[in-house]
């Protein structure tokens, strides 16, 4: 979502970190072009404007320009205003009523209906609630219901709606039915429209009566940039909305919205849908998203996400094999595995710090899957013994995986390769992530 921003803002980055000494003439050349990636990333002008004359404001400040470190300190300033722009502080769910009410809200085509499961799939895995219940509200949308009982089918979590034209009195049946059941959690899938029409939200209204809604969360699509701003704007008016999920990260949306959201409504970005699968769903760190913006990386988030695709356990069998240096083609399988849980490599290799200076980076997902046709075509005792892999081998594993002896040879040359370095680097890796699933890369 930030590719085309965190390329612009990289380059005037680089260019600000070569000069030695901050003047008001360079700060207004870096502050120039800053301003203008802004606005084609479709950011608020008014956002825009304040934004940089804060910065400005405070990298012409008498101790900045007499510190050895200037260029680092307009970095930092640069790095905390995008900071207060996304809402300074990560916004948690308010979940202390049990059960909790959530209304989801939004326009047409937002992903709404998708989210909802995307929540109630991360309230049961991050929160461990056991028992959710997902109402289906959208009464004018043909299928919607049917689509939010299929979605809770896959999560395995309660689904409730009937087949009236009513979203009130389905929503006021379902609070009923929530008495002495003991939910965590009930997720409201309301209707959208095209726009925002007085029908809808006097429907919305309707129902945000009916009981205490812990959290009112409005599902906005990033791809629509300044419009997104403008329908939160809208909804937080009439709804007192308290929270926003952006959806559709993953395109090729330019991020306006997403770093006007906040500052214009006041109300803070929750999560990011970044994918179609239901656990692509992240939580919104402010000053994450920050660093990955100005392509500082994100090792935070890159770790969390391995420790949730690999165990301490895994972790520790596969680092006795390091040391042992038994670690063979088996082995580098179930890290693939667990690599491709955690997402894209693409993404997650944006996540590191200093690849925003590199070159592009245009990784081809399909090699991944290359790499495990081969060793899935591979014996047993081939994949704990490569080097009994001889020619005839290597034709049978080529024919067997659908590629070609060359790229045998490259996979085999690559592994014995890898383990020379990781034999090395193994103990030092380990102790710094001790649940990082990465020793082939």
């Amino acid at each position: 979502m930030f590719e085309s921003i965190t390329k612009k803002l990289s380059t005037i980055i680089k260019k600000v970190t070569g000069i030695g000494i901050i003047t008001e003439k360079n700060i207004e050349e870096a502050i120039k072009e800053i301003r203008m990636s802004l606005l084609e990333a479709d950011v608020n002008y008014k956002v825009v404007k304040e934004f940089t004359e804060k910065i400005k404001l405070k990298s012409l400040g008498t101790e900045l320009i007499k510190s050895i470190n200037a260029n680092q300190q307009f970095i930092k300033i640069v790095h905390d205003e995008i900071v207060t722009l996304l809402g300074q502080n990560t916004s948690y769910l308010n979940l202390t009523e049990k059960p909790a009410f959530i209304m989801l809200v939004g326009l047409q085509g937002c992903g709404k209906t998708t989210t909802v499961a995307k929540l109630a799939n991360y309230l049961k895995h991050e929160h461990k609630f056991n028992k959710i219940l997902l109402v289906g509200v959208d009464v004018y949308r043909p299928a919607a219901k049917e689509q939010l009982k299929k979605l809770s089918q896959q999560i395995n979590v309660d689904f409730y709606t009937e087949n009236i034209n009513n979203a009130i009195k389905i929503s006021e049946n379902a609070i009923k039915k929530t008495v002495n059941e003991y939910y965590d959690a009930v997720l409201f899938d309301t209707a959208g429209r095209l726009h925002i029409d007085a029908e809808m939200i006097d429907e919305l209204k309707k129902i945000k009566s009916l009981t205490f809604f812990s959290e009112i969360l409005l599902v906005a699509d990033a791809m629509l940039g300044q419009i997104s701003v403008d329908v939160a704007k809208n909804f937080n008016d009439a709804l007192g909305i308290t929270g926003i999920i952006l959806t559709k990260t993953d395109g090729d949306a330019r991020g306006g919205a997403a770093l006007s959201m906040k500052y214009i409504t006041g109300v803070p970005i929750k999560f990011l849908g970044t994918g179609e699968k239901l656990d692509k769903f992240e939580k919104f760190h402010p000053e994450r998203m920050a660093s990955r913006i100005l392509g500082m990386g994100d090792i935070v988030s890159l770790v969390e996400k391995a420790n949730k695709s690999i165990t301490l356990e895994q972790a520790k069998k596969v680092e006795e094999k390091i040391k042992k240096a038994t670690f063979n083609l088996e082995d580098f399988l179930e890290q693939i595995k667990a690599i491709k849980k955690m997402g894209p490599i693409g993404d997650l290799l944006k996540m590191v710090p200093g690849t925003s200076a590199l070159p592009d980076i245009d990784f081809d997902e399909k090699e991944l899957k290359h790499i495990e046709a081969i060793i899935l075509s591979m014996t047993p005792k081939e994949r704990a013994y490569p080097e009994i892999i001889d020619i005839s081998r290597r034709q049978r594993i080529a024919k067997g995986s659908g590629t070609t002896p060359e790229k045998v040879n490259k996979l085999l040359k690559q592994f014995n390769q890898m383990k020379k370095m990781i034999k090395h680097m193994g103990k030092k890796r380990f102790n710094a992530f001790p649940n990082f699933p990465f020793p082939g890369f």
